[in-house]
């Protein structure tokens, strides 16, 4: 595969954005989000890009490694849950504004797929469902959802817009979605399971088009996800 690093300043953060890219930039274009604690380079290196390399050769994908700033955001204890809560949006900022933006240049596509596993799915559905029209795929792997833990009980209206399982219940225009492939994997050993299963009866209860995928013999591990995105990519 054809590998590029890519480093820019970004207005929204006030500082550099790095993030590795595999392809040519000619089909779809795939944004896939690390997990808890990962960067740009997690993907690579825990394999899940070699998955689909083939997909990427064949000039059919082009996947965009983005970096992470949960640290910065959700795990960071020294600052007010309300600057955690701002932090990630000035991150979602960098990527609608700024990965998206080059994703959807590079492959001449007006709409992008968004695909993560654990926390990296939060990411990349929460994304979607915040800005459907960017968006024409989520494919989640054994996705992490409930992000009322990181705030230490506190909530506001920053809180209750950037989580699905409080927004998505309340949405008056479930229509948006209907463009949009969805895909919940998850599987018997998956210890976020059940946080899967309450999307998709959210989704359910909404009239929400999505695939669940209750796999057996299926965990929350890299190896389990290096079987799934593959799968799953081959289905669209």
């Amino acid at each position: 595969m054809n590998e590029r690093y890519v480093k820019w300043h970004t207005q929204y953060l006030s500082r550099d954005f790095e993030m590795l890219v595999f392809g040519d930039g000619g089909g779809l274009p795939l944004i896939l989000f690390p997990t808890s604690f990962g960067n740009f380079r997690q993907n690579k290196d825990f394999k899940l890009v070699d998955s689909v390399a083939g997909y990427v050769d064949a000039g059919k994908l082009t996947v965009y490694c983005p970096d992470a700033i949960d640290l910065e955001s959700f795990y960071n204890k020294g600052i007010h849950p309300a600057d955690r809560m701002r932090t990630h949006n000035a991150y979602e900022n960098v990527i609608v504004g700024d990965v998206f933006d080059l994703a959807r240049r590079e492959c001449n596509c007006p709409r992008v797929a968004v695909s993560g596993a654990s926390l990296g799915a939060y990411h990349a559905g929460n994304i979607a469902f915040r800005h459907p029209d960017l968006v024409s795929h989520f494919i989640s792997l054994s996705g992490s959802f409930d992000i009322s833990s990181f705030f230490d009980g506190y909530h506001d209206d920053n809180i209750y817009f950037n989580s699905p399982y409080e927004y998505l219940p309340n949405t008056t225009d479930p229509w948006k979605y209907g463009h949009m492939g969805i895909i919940l994997g998850t599987g018997e050993w998956d210890n976020t399971r059940h946080e899967t299963f309450r999307l998709s009866e959210i989704l359910n209860s909404k009239g929400i088009q999505h695939w669940l995928d209750d796999r057996r013999w299926c965990g929350h591990d890299w190896n389990y996800w290096r079987d799934m995105l593959p799968y799953y990519l081959s289905k669209l």
